[in-house]
């Protein structure tokens, strides 16, 4: 009977190509010529069988898969269009949420005179809303106005740069509104013309 001796190799080391010395037990002196032995030769290995075609059929669907199909599909439009709008929509929600957190930690170890100067504005928008008596437009405009005017007596380096900012996007729109009016105006008059002749 043959002996196989080794070792066990973890690892990657496991799947290299290695040589198998068999000793028959005759002689531990002179090793005498042998013919190589193969792996189906040794009794430790076996090879295993040849891999059988797999004869699996699909079998055909039922009705509950082609109903949840058929809704899948109607319902595709609707979930990438809610994907969509989430994308839109999360970056505002994240930013309200840290601006709601920016404001709770301010308010929470505010500036010196930060609550009567806030008082005094909140008190000039209800003044507002008292002089306002009539038109919707008052209502909406004297106390606005009137809060505007005290928050930039108290704060006037915020409220230059709001004035700025807003001054530049006021006249930024102005000149887009401009020029798209001045194209509508062009493209009637071009009309009028190829009309009359």
């Amino acid at each position: 009977m043959l002996k196989v001796t080794g070792r066990v190799m973890p690892g990657a080391w496991a799947i290299l190509p290695f040589t198998v010395f068999a000793d028959n037990g005759v002689s531990k002196g002179e090793p005498e010529a042998s013919p190589p032995v193969t792996l189906e030769e040794l009794s430790l290995y076996t090879s295993p069988p040849p891999p059988q075609t797999p004869r699996h059929a699909e079998r055909e669907a039922g009705q509950l898969e082609e109903t949840v199909a058929t809704v899948r599909k109607l319902a595709e439009p609707y979930t990438t269009w809610c994907q969509g709008t989430y994308g839109v929509i999360q970056p505002k929600v994240q930013k309200a949420v840290r601006f709601g957190n920016e404001a709770y930690v301010y308010l929470q170890n505010p500036p010196k005179d930060f609550y009567p100067r806030a008082g005094i504005i909140a008190f000039a928008g209800v003044v507002g809303l008292f002089l306002a008596r009539g038109s919707r437009i008052k209502k909406v405009l004297y106390p606005a106005g009137l809060m505007t005017l005290g928050a930039s007596l108290y704060y006037p380096e915020q409220a230059a740069a709001i004035a700025k900012s807003t001054g530049e996007s006021v006249y930024d729109t102005a000149v887009q509104s401009y020029a798209a009016v001045e194209k509508i105006l062009r493209s009637q008059s071009k009309e009028k013309k190829k009309s009359k002749d």
